[in-house]
C-alpha cells in the first residue's frame, strides 16, 4: 500500500498548457508511482473544468476549490491590510484551507509537496509531522523587482511592496521546510545567496520536454503560409515577461527583419493576450492566435521559434518544446538561463534587437536552420528526459521500502 502525500497548488495541473502546469503534473505523476495522491488546488480557469475528472481519477481525494478571477483580484487588497503578499491573498481560499487541515489530521500525510511560495502558507502555520518539500520554480520576489524597477508612481510602490513580502516569504519557507526547489540550479544558486544558513536543504530540478509528444516525425499540417518566413512564439500571453517580449519582437526587431524579408510574418500564439498584446494584430505581418488546441503546428512548421525575453526567470518550456520539434530558436540570455545548449550549435543567442534581427535573417535561406533544428533535438533527447531530471527529487523524496 502506497503512503499518502498532500500535493497542494494553486491551479489545476491538468491540461498542462503553461509552464507553471507542466511541471507540476510531471512532478505530481512521477510522485504517484510511489505514494497515494491527495490533491487541493484552485480552478481559476472557466476551460479548465471539463479536466477536473481526469484529475480525479489520479487522486485518493481531492478538493478543488473555484476562484473567480475578478474577485479574487478585488478580495486580494485585503493582504494590504493583513500584510500579507497580494499574490499569497489571491490564492487564499477558506474551503481550501479547512480540507488542508482535514487532511493533516484525518489522513496524516507521509509527504507534504507544495507548489509555489503562493500556497505555502496553507501549511506554514499547521502542526505537522511530515517531512514538507516546497517547489518554489523561481525566486519569484526576484521576480517582483524586476517589474518594480520598469514601473513609477503607485504601480512602483505596489510592486516593490509584492518584492518585500514574498522574499520575507521565501526566508520563512527556507526556515521552515525540509527542501525548497527550483526550476535550475541558477534559481537555486541565486536562492542560497539570499538564504546562506539553509541552502543544504536548497535543489536545482530542472525542467524536461515531453519529446514524445513533441516529436517532429508526428504528422502536423502546417496551418499558415510556410512560403513566406515565420517566426513563432507561445506562451500565456497575459503573463508580464512574455507580452513584454513579443511587444519587443513586433516593434523593434521584426521592422528590421521585414527590410530584409518583406513577407515576413510573426505568430503571437497562446491564450489570455492582454489588450497591449492584441492591439499587436494591427501591425503588418503579426497574428495574434489567443488559445489554440496545439502549438506545434505552429512552432512545426515556423522558420524559427523567438524567445526575445527581456524579464525572464527559470527555464523557458517554449525553449525546450521547440527545440524538441527540432526547430532553431532565437533566444535572449534571459530564455536560455538553465538550458544547456550550444550557442551558435543548438540555438542562437541574441540580447540587442540588430543581432536578434540578423540571426531571425539568417535563419531563412540556406540549410543552417535545420543543422540548428536536428542539433537542438539531439540536445533534447540526450539531456531534458523528464524521468531523469525529476530524479533529483528520490533521494529527498522517494520512500523507503519499509515506509511502503
Amino acid at each position: 500500500m502506497k503512503p499518502p502525500l498532500l500535493f497542494l497548488i494553486q491551479r489545476l495541473p491538468y491540461p498542462p498548457t503553461k509552464g507553471e502546469k507542466i511541471r507540476a503534473l510531471q512532478i505530481f505523476s512521477y510522485l504517484s508511482q510511489w505514494y497515494e495522491m491527495h490533491l487541493g488546488c484552485l480552478l481559476d480557469d472557466p476551460a479548465d473544468a471539463e479536466h477536473v475528472d481526469t484529475m480525479r481519477a489520479m487522486c485518493a481525494s481531492t478538493h478543488i476549490a473555484p476562484l473567480n478571477r475578478r474577485i479574487a483580484t478585488i478580495l486580494c487588497l485585503r493582504g494590504l491590510l493583513t500584510g500579507e503578499a497580494l499574490s499569497v491573498a489571491y490564492f487564499q481560499d477558506r474551503g481550501l484551507r479547512r480540507w488542508v487541515r482535514d487532511v493533516m489530521a484525518r489522513v496524516k500525510p507521509a509527504m507534504v509537496f507544495v507548489y509555489s511560495s503562493n500556497m505555502a502558507p496553507y501549511l506554514l502555520d499547521l502542526p505537522r509531522s511530515a517531512p514538507l518539500a516546497i517547489d518554489l520554480v523561481d525566486v519569484d520576489s526576484e521576480k517582483w523587482r524586476a517589474y518594480a524597477d520598469k514601473l513609477t508612481g503607485l504601480r512602483r510602490w505596489v510592486y516593490r511592496r509584492e518584492w518585500n513580502k514574498v522574499a520575507a516569504l521565501e526566508r520563512r519557507i527556507a526556515q521552515e521546510a525540509d527542501m525548497a526547489s527550483f526550476v535550475s540550479d541558477a534559481e537555486a544558486a541565486l536562492f542560497e545567496t539570499l538564504v546562506p544558513n539553509h541552502a543544504a536543504t536548497v535543489l536545482g530540478v530542472s525542467n524536461g520536454v515531453d519529446h514524445r509528444y513533441f516529436d517532429p516525425d508526428l504528422p502536423c499540417a502546417p496551418i499558415y503560409d510556410t512560403n513566406v518566413p515565420n517566426y513563432v512564439f507561445t506562451g500565456t500571453m497575459d503573463y508580464p515577461p512574455n507580452a513584454d517580449a513579443v511587444v519587443w519582437f513586433a516593434t523593434e526587431i521584426l521592422p528590421i527583419v521585414r527590410q530584409s524579408l518583406p513577407a515576413a510574418q510573426f505568430h503571437i500564439v497562446g491564450h489570455s493576450p492582454n489588450e497591449t498584446v492584441r492591439r499587436l494584430a494591427q501591425r503588418d505581418g503579426v497574428h495574434v492566435t489567443g488559445r489554440v488546441a496545439d502549438v506545434r503546428p505552429y512552432v512545426r512548421h515556423a522558420t524559427a521559434s523567438v524567445a526575445p525575453m527581456r524579464i525572464a526567470r527559470g527555464i523557458q518550456n517554449k525553449v525546450l518544446e521547440a527545440m524538441s520539434l527540432a526547430r532553431p530558436v532565437v533566444v535572449t540570455s534571459g530564455a536560455l538561463e538553465g538550458i544547456d545548449a550550444v550557442p551558435g550549435t543548438e540555438v542562437l543567442l541574441a540580447d540587442d534587437i540588430h543581432g536578434f534581427a540578423a540571426a531571425c535573417v539568417a535563419l531563412a535561406s540556406g540549410e543552417r536552420g535545420a543543422e540548428i533544428g536536428r542539433a537542438a533535438r539531439g540536445c533534447v533527447l540526450q539531456r531534458y528526459d523528464w524521468p531523469a531530471r525529476l530524479s533529483r527529487y528520490d533521494a529527498i523524496l522517494r520512500p523507503s521500502e519499509n515506509a511502503r
